[in-house]
């Protein structure tokens, strides 16, 4: 059955376009179509993990080359899987919400446009055995996301969320392309397959830190890293299904697979393992740290994302069996209890009109299936047993224990982050869904009736989910052994247990749940010393120092596109001329420019062509220097046609006669016109015409050392040959100079035609009316 996916693949894409054309037909069921496909990708994929060994994978081709050396190759193994299952279970649950949620929303057609698209974009991502591929959908993605972000587009702050987002997941698109060009430059594909059966590793590469460089950006925009980690606050301006969706199992996520993804040849070494454990920690801190004092539920749920997404980047720096094992386990537990939340947020939003915790009380009483998945969510978000979360946590200490020279630095990081995991979810519960005495029950749309129930489906879906798995998690272990085994090329044993006995990972997090609960005794206090120093970080604001920084940027290119596009025609011209003819320094063979022959026989011929050249010269010369607009058009006339001369004594007679008829043409549109400009006056300082003197003579010393350079040119095959051997032949003409204008440059002496036509009707027009003014 897994063959069938890359078709359910692109039914879902092709569904998704073609959304804006019938979302006024369909209504309400196209969340519930677009579910469909995508909860039958999510069912084959769970039928696809029986037949899943710990070693094997499966390779799919799409027979699509679009791009030379872009092959649409699905790679199928553990860690696709787990991606592709959460990206299509929480997917499946996030539509069948959204059909609720949106369903009062104008355009509903192209929100749901905008999200299967970023839903199929996601799971090609995970899916793409090809380098080139899959940097293809991660810009889609953030494209996708910016749409969705931005969906309300009528609020300033939803716009400027979207923007911010696009550019910093943008800037690290492009680090990721250039990233993915040394790669195959490197190794000569772009197969992710390809590189791990040759045994390619960059490690003792010389680009090894470049390449490396440029993914850490990539990964860390997308993945809200500190220092990007702003934007991702900002994006809760999108509507709730996005948020849900976007961090639980989309989105930021893209970027710890990357890392997981290219583990096999670029992991394993101390810029890895310090780059990747010393950030994400710090992001972990950095988000736990800022979710506390937040009143607004999504912004608490936010933070604790970024604080989640630190949490798995510093697994992976770990870089050790029990670090990756626990970074994949987290990521599945993250997405159950996120994707959860997110949406009972937006229950709450839409039955209380209000997200603000510090207005809510009692809401067990109106919601009350939709407060046990709320406690079941809060739980494993806490990581208390019985829930998969424990398990998860239970790992996280594990891994951080087994930390070789780190493990004291980041340990306390570990240990505080869960703390305040543990008060966030002791505070939500309370506040929200406990009762309390001075606060009676808000409810200002909702008070009959708990929603319909596939608006309450998805929550409790996924909180139960996390339940089971922490009640069964052996059911994990063969889809996370195989992941293991594609990440590190190896076997690993998994073993899920719930219980693990008494260890140093058992007495942290008996340790860890004692503070917490202490913490949220004492909450009112430590609040406000959050408070107070949140407020004094602030000073430092990562969004307005972006907005400075590119407030910044846009001004100083408006004061260099005034400084280079002001407008003035003559200093463009000579801006062009001065550079144009330095660089010609710099490019000509000096030693074979005066080597200068002529094919004149005669020595009558020799004098004549010096006459001519010193008679246009003081033609020239007399043009430059007249008073009368009359004698300079006379002089100049009279240097085309020595030019023309010029050429009959080299035997051009075609370009002698086409020089002299120009000339004439030219003669009588000036003569024609002269007596219609304004007196002569001289508008110009004496020192600018000194420096235009210079100017031209440097563009004339320029050209003319061209011109002979071009001389000793030499091409493999020069285009001459072919027209004097098929001009004959093929044209049935003599005079080739005849055969190109009308045989081989047919179209094109038609235009110029065309265009001389054109001036002359409008030169004709001019003269025959006069403009009233």
């Amino acid at each position: 059955m897994i063959e069938y996916l890359p078709h359910l693949l692109l039914l879902l894409t092709g569904l998704g376009l073609t959304l804006p054309l019938f979302h006024k037909t369909l209504k309400k069921r196209l969340s519930f179509m677009l579910s469909i496909v995508l909860f039958a990708i999510f069912s084959i994929l769970v039928v696809h993990i029986v037949d899943l060994d710990v070693t094997n994978f499966k390779l799919l081709t799409l027979s699509y080359n679009i791009i030379p050396g872009v092959t649409f190759d699905f790679r199928i193994d553990g860690l696709s899987i787990i991606f592709g299952l959460l990206i299509s279970g929480i997917g499946t649950l996030v539509f069948v919400y959204a059909g609720y949620y949106m369903s009062k929303y104008d355009r509903q057609g192209y929100f749901f446009f905008y999200l299967s698209l970023f839903t199929s974009s996601m799971l090609f991502l995970v899916f793409a055995d090809n380098l080139m591929a899959m940097f293809i959908f991660w810009e889609l993605t953030s494209v996708m996301s910016f749409l969705l972000i931005g969906f309300e587009h009528q609020y300033e702050k939803s716009r400027y969320a979207a923007l911010q987002s696009l550019l910093i997941t943008g800037f690290g698109g492009l680090c990721l392309l250039f990233a993915i060009i040394l790669t195959g430059q490197v190794y000569g594909t772009y197969s992710v397959s390809a590189l791990i059966s040759q045994g390619a590793s960059f490690v003792d590469h010389p680009q090894y830190r470049l390449i490396f460089g440029f993914i850490l950006l990539a990964a860390f925009t997308k993945s809200a890293q500190f220092p990007f980690h702003f934007w991702l606050p900002g994006a809760m301006q999108a509507p709730t299904p996005v948020s849900a969706y976007l961090h639980s199992a989309t989105m930021v996520n893209a970027g710890i697979f990357l890392l997981l993804r290219i583990h096999p040849f670029f992991g394993g070494t101390p810029e890895w393992k310090y780059a990747l454990v010393l950030i994400g920690a710090i992001t972990m801190f950095v988000g736990a740290f800022f979710s506390m004092g937040q009143k607004d539920l999504k912004r608490i749920l936010a933070f604790t994302t970024i604080s989640a997404l630190g949490t798995m980047i510093m697994l992976l720096g770990g870089d050790s069996e029990i670090a990756v094992k626990a970074t994949l386990v987290f990521f599945i537990v993250h997405g159950l209890y996120k994707g959860s939340l997110f949406m009972v947020a937006g229950i709450i939003d839409k039955g209380t009109g209000t997200r603000d915790i510090s207005l809510l009380s009692k809401l067990t009483r109106v919601f009350p299936l939709t407060s046990v998945a709320s406690v079941l969510a809060l739980i494993s978000m806490a990581g208390l047993p019985p829930m998969l979360g424990f398990i998860g946590k239970e790992l996280v200490y594990d891994a951080k224990l087994q930390l070789p020279g780190l493990g004291w630095l980041i340990l306390p990081l570990v240990i505080g982050s869960n703390v305040i995991m543990i008060t966030i979810s002791l505070t939500i519960f309370f506040d929200i869904f406990a009762s309390k005495a001075d606060k009676k029950p808000v409810m200002v749309k909702q008070t009959e009736r708990e929603f319909s129930w596939y608006f309450i489906l998805g929550p409790v879906i996924l909180a139960f989910a996390g339940l089971f798995l922490g009640l069964v998690p052996g059911l994990l272990d063969n889809l996370l052994g195989n992941a293991l085994y594609s990440i590190r090329r190896e076997v690993i044993d998994v073993n899920l247990s719930l219980w693990h006995g008494f260890n140093d990972a058992l007495l942290l997090s008996v340790l860890t749940v004692c503070t917490g609960i202490l913490v949220f005794l004492y909450r009112y206090p430590i609040t406000a010393f959050f408070v107070r120093q949140i407020e004094h970080l602030n000073r430092f604001h990562m969004p307005t120092i972006f907005i400075k920084v590119m407030n910044f940027y846009l001004n100083v290119a408006a004061k260099n596109t005034r400084r280079l596009q002001h407008g003035y025609h003559r200093l463009y011209l000579i801006t062009f001329f001065v550079i144009t003819s330095v660089m010609t320094i710099f490019m000509v063979d000096w030693g074979s420019l005066f080597d200068i022959g002529f094919s004149i026989e005669s020595s009558s011929s020799k004098a004549g062509l010096l006459i001519l050249i010193i008679i246009a010269s003081f033609a020239a010369i007399y043009g430059v220097f007249s008073n009368s607009r009359l004698s300079a058009i006379v002089a100049l006339g009279a240097v085309g046609y020595i030019i023309g001369l010029i050429y009959l004594l080299f035997g051009a007679i075609d370009l002698a006669i086409t020089q002299l008829l120009v000339e004439t043409v030219v003669m009588i549109l000036f003569v024609m016109v002269i007596y219609y400009l304004p007196n002569f006056m001289i508008y110009s300082k004496t020192s600018t015409r000194v420096r235009d003197v210079f100017i031209a003579l440097g563009v004339g010393v320029m050209v003319f050392f061209v011109v002979l350079h071009a001389r000793f040119i030499n091409l493999h095959s020069p285009i001459s040959d072919f027209f004097a051997q098929n001009s004959l032949t093929e044209a049935h003409g003599r005079n080739i100079v005849n055969v190109i204008l009308v045989d081989f440059r047919a179209l094109d002496t038609l235009g110029e035609i065309t265009v001389l036509a054109l001036a002359a009707v409008g030169v004709y027009s001019l003269y025959k009316f006069k403009v009233k003014q």
